[in-house]
């Protein structure tokens, strides 16, 4: 077993170093000597960097089926027939919509961890505590995503025709198939150009991470900016790979649209 997961270990470092398109063999640091401030190397910083890349990609990767699946709870619970629920949902897009993102971010980094640290106290445990600052970041970036998409979503639930509920139950489907069969493809569909733009807000926001050290763009970029004091230059590949990144995503989100509105049309 340990054999087969070395292997496995292998085999993804080989994959990873295969298709890293900043310091893999077609890598764009590639493009530089390795002796140079941005070549992949022990002299470079470009490994440093491509690893910040791999961190915020996957940080918001990570975000956002999260909040997704919570915006999602929070927009079908603003359509409850119980007020409470209503209540609650609405002081919390309410809270996180108000808050700056950093000062959530502290709030879940170090409130949370203060909080988890008392309870211990109080049951009479004395084991520190420390949050994950990739977990910490994941869960304030989900909060504040989800309390932004249950507001397009519950636009894109109120942009439904209530025939559509009533079109499912005649035909016999039960109040959940209704609701997965009929309602969330038009749901998708109506809030997907909401979605994207939070999306790309979503990829910028990573970079607050950097705060609390997690190894993101924005953190490598600025301890080779302190180091070499060339602040210009990594400042700006930092910008160059936001931009990067968010072209790219622009175009997958361009494509999915237009995908989805292919799909409408030809029914």
């Amino acid at each position: 077993m340990g054999g087969f997961s070395s292997a496995l270990g292998s085999l993804w470092a080989w994959i990873s170093y295969t298709f890293d398109p900043l310091c893999g063999p077609i890598g764009l640091f590639r493009l530089f000597a390795s002796d140079t401030l941005v070549g992949c190397g022990d002299t470079g910083w470009g490994d440093e960097i491509a690893f910040g890349v791999k961190v915020t990609i996957s940080l918001a990767l990570v975000t956002l089926p999260v909040g997704l699946a919570i915006g999602f709870l929070i927009a079908l619970a603003r359509q409850s027939n119980e007020w409470s629920l209503r209540a609650a949902t609405g002081v919390y897009t309410t809270i996180f919509r108000g808050l700056p993102e950093l000062l959530t971010l502290f709030i879940v980094y170090f409130g949370f961890q203060i909080l988890v640290q008392s309870v211990l106290t109080w049951f009479g445990s004395e084991q520190r505590v420390e949050i994950n600052a990739f977990v910490a970041g994941m869960i304030a970036l989900s909060v504040v995503f989800s309390s932004y998409a249950s507001e397009v979503l519950l636009s894109a639930f109120q942009a439904i025709p209530r025939g559509q509920y009533e079109a499912g139950s005649a035909v016999g489907l039960s109040r959940r198939k209704t609701m997965w069969l009929i309602i969330v493809p038009q749901l998708i569909r109506i809030a997907l150009p909401g979605l994207s733009n939070l999306w790309l807000v979503l990829l910028k926001d990573t970079a607050l991470v950097s705060v609390i050290g997690l190894a993101d763009i924005v953190r490598q970029t600025g301890v080779a900016a302190r180091v070499t004091k060339e602040a210009f230059l990594f400042y700006g590949i930092a910008c160059l790979l936001y931009l990067i990144l968010a072209s790219v995503s622009s175009i997958g989100l361009n494509a999915i649209s237009k995908w989805a509105n292919r799909a409408e049309a030809g029914r």
